[in-house]
């Protein structure tokens, strides 16, 4: 994306909430990219919850009415953007993985909100980190959820006790219907194996309990690993860090 000449004002902010806490509903004319310093966003709109921990954002389009809100103490930034060049973003909101650019952009701005954000290099920046958006793959959220009487049992459970586990097979049993019926709905709702989203569920809580600090150890054993190990590789595989990596990048980044 090449910025116009002259080049609007881009906004970018931090927000640190508390947790429990939660937004009045609001809507803007602009479009916001919000990304997770620390916890995991939820955002909930048009009847859905969006969560994103900090290896996606959430997109959110002009005009649309949404809710944030935080069960753990979380700090996140946003991205506002003029709707004239929002027509290259998606026009759902969704989740946008982040790549490592984007990443080191959040970082470099998040450190200079305070001393140079209306500045020309933050705004060199601003203009980078929105041509990068438009790149990005979108994903309608990391943790998606189903309305399907059956599967929604299951991912409610699961959500309650992430240790719990059992298989596809065993959870199909609790429910009163078979494994293939429920893989088939798993991939007709998530678009994603049940281990897979299984998996998401873990990082999340286990991203809650490391920030909350609770050693590796503790975290993998809460969540049904029988060893450290397990858990770390699984980590690393979805966020791209092991978790120690990723507290020593969040530690860095306050």
């Amino acid at each position: 994306m090449t910025p116009p000449a002259p080049a609007p004002a881009l906004e970018f902010k931090v927000v640190h909430v508390r947790a429990g806490h939660e937004d009045a509903p609001a809507t803007h004319d602009t479009g916001q990219f919000v990304h997770a310093i620390s916890g995991v966003i939820e955002v909930g709109m048009g009847g859905r919850v969006l969560l994103a921990p900090p290896q996606y954002g959430v997109w959110i389009p002009p005009g649309l009415e949404h809710v944030s809100s935080n069960r753990h103490e979380a700090s996140y930034a946003t991205l506002y953007v003029p709707q004239p060049w929002c027509a290259e973003l998606p026009a759902q909101a969704c989740t946008l993985a982040v790549n490592p650019l984007m990443l080191a952009l959040l970082d470099s701005l998040r450190e200079g909100t305070t001393t140079w954000l209306h500045a020309a290099k933050a705004q060199r920046l601003l203009w980078v980190l929105l041509d990068q958006l438009t790149e990005a793959p979108p994903h309608d959220s990391y943790l998606p959820m189903s309305q399907d009487p059956l599967l929604a049992q299951v991912l409610h459970a699961l959500q309650a006790q992430p240790w719990d586990t059992r298989s596809l097979a065993d959870w199909a049993g609790s429910v009163h219907t078979t494994e293939r019926t429920l893989a088939r709905r798993c991939q007709r709702d998530l678009n994603m194996p049940f281990n897979e989203w299984r998996q998401r569920l873990k990082v999340l809580k286990g991203i809650a309990l490391l920030e909350a600090g609770h050693a590796v150890k503790r975290v993998a054993m809460d969540l049904g690993y029988s060893a450290p190990s397990a858990f770390i590789s699984m980590f690393q595989r979805q966020v791209g860090l092991t978790p120690q990596a990723y507290m020593q990048h969040k530690r860095a980044t306050r």
